[in-house]
């Protein structure tokens, strides 16, 4: 089979984050990488100031909520076992289960 003689470099464009490669068809590599042009976040220092203390409040908060839900994790835990000990109580024991393979 005879390969073609245009062995010239062709680009493409990756649709996760839109940069463009260079992709070498003999060796099948990419030779050149050009990253997309990210947007600017924010127009002004302020604006970029205010979004950093709301992330800090929330970010606060978060592990304010997350400290309260330790301190009570305990007893959950010990309604969720007494809840098990009561259910398993009431249900009465079979003895050993069937399995797919006994019923062969």
């Amino acid at each position: 089979m005879p390969k073609s003689a245009n062995k010239t470099a062709f680009e493409v464009t990756c649709p996760c984050c839109s940069a463009v490669l260079k992709v070498d068809p003999e060796t099948q590599a990419v030779i050149a990488h050009t990253a997309a042009v990210k947007p600017k976040m924010f127009n002004d220092i302020e604006e970029a100031a205010r979004a950093m203390k709301e992330q800090d409040s929330r970010r606060d908060s978060i592990f304010r909520q997350s400290v309260e839900n330790q301190k009570h994790a305990s007893d959950l835990l010990e309604k969720k076992f007494q809840e098990a000990v009561k259910k398993a109580k009431e249900t009465p024991d079979t003895g050993r289960p069937l399995r797919d393979f006994d019923l062969d």
